[in-house]
């Protein structure tokens, strides 16, 4: 399947069943088992493949977790039994970064808790050099301003931690996460530009379309140059997924979406601020977005560093 087929059937699907569960989604389409080895049931797929779909996603603003869970945790582990099990779409997975949890390891014994976690079923986390899965002795839900991302803090006390294989380093993980999600991100922007422009040629005032003055127009200009340069930094780093790449992807795209979504609120006269109509949605999800893996500005500080 080419990528544009690839797009065309995750878009059709998102569009007809947006309440469809994970395992509906990654069974008919197999999207869990994209970037898993053959062997273990996937489609050994890469980036290229991954990216698309996360585009859409981001596209349909879907909760589905497939960021962490075919993206993330699919790199971080090598163990067969786990890649199986997502692969078949019977198991979400997360993966926890150091740096996002305060947990030590005791033996095989697992203390310690991770405030802010991307949902799913097994968590995955590195602790001390190595990948360990286990069991949290608490989960509690958070409440969050973007209800499509739903966040979790998990707590472990004592809970018994087992290798989870030796997949991808963490800052590997790490950087595959960013590109995905800065996919999303333009895949949300993008619709914004679409729905921005097609309100603006719909809505009149004194007779005319809104489109049709200056500043509707610049502004519309402008904002498909921010989406269109985000999808050169995505797609850049999807050709060459090294650390700097990432960085560049995760500065550009998550500023982008931003003020793509708050452009469309503009252009929308602030209908953003009604439950009636979607726009206010994207501005949550580009918010909630631009903090996941860092602001715009970490992302930039690591280019400086590197």
């Amino acid at each position: 399947m080419s990528l544009s087929e690839l797009r065309t059937v995750v878009r059709s699907f998102l569009a007809a069943q947006p309440a469809a569960s994970w395992a509906r989604f990654s069974g008919e389409l197999g999207v869990a088992g994209l970037a898993v080895d053959e062997r273990y049931g996937g489609a050994g797929c890469g980036l290229s493949e991954l990216a698309v779909v996360a585009e859409e996603i981001g596209r349909a603003l879907s909760p589905h977790p497939f960021l962490q869970t075919a993206v993330m945790a699919t790199a971080a582990t090598d163990d067969p039994e786990l890649l199986g099990a997502i692969a078949e779409g019977a198991l979400t997975a997360t993966v926890v970064l150091p740096g996002e949890h305060s947990c030590v390891l005791d033996g095989d014994r697992l203390t310690g808790s991770a405030p802010y976690v991307l949902d799913a079923e097994a968590v995955l986390l590195y602790v001390d050099g190595s990948l360990v899965t286990a069991e949290p002795s608490a989960r509690v839900p958070y409440e969050t301003m973007d209800a499509s991302r739903p966040l979790t803090a998990l707590s472990f006390d004592g809970a018994v931690a087992r290798p989870a294989g030796e997949g991808a380093a963490w800052e590997r993980v790490r950087d595959l996460a960013v590109i995905a999600l800065a996919a999303e991100q333009v895949g949300g922007a993008a619709r914004c530009l679409e729905t921005a422009t097609a309100h603006a040629r719909l809505r009149h005032q004194f007779g005319r379309p809104i489109g049709s003055f200056q500043a509707i127009k610049h502004r519309l200009a402008e904002l498909l140059l921010v989406v269109e340069s985000a999808r050169s930094a995505v797609w850049g780093a999807v050709g060459d997924p090294s650390a700097q790449a990432a960085a560049i992807a995760g500065s550009y795209c998550g500023e982008a979406y931003l003020k793509a979504a708050g452009d469309s609120i503009q252009i929308h006269g602030g209908i953003g601020i009604t439950w009636d109509h979607e726009a206010h949605r994207y501005f949550k999800r580009a918010t909630s977005d631009a903090r996941l893996f860092g602001p715009p500005r970490s992302h930039r500080a690591r280019l400086e560093i590197g």
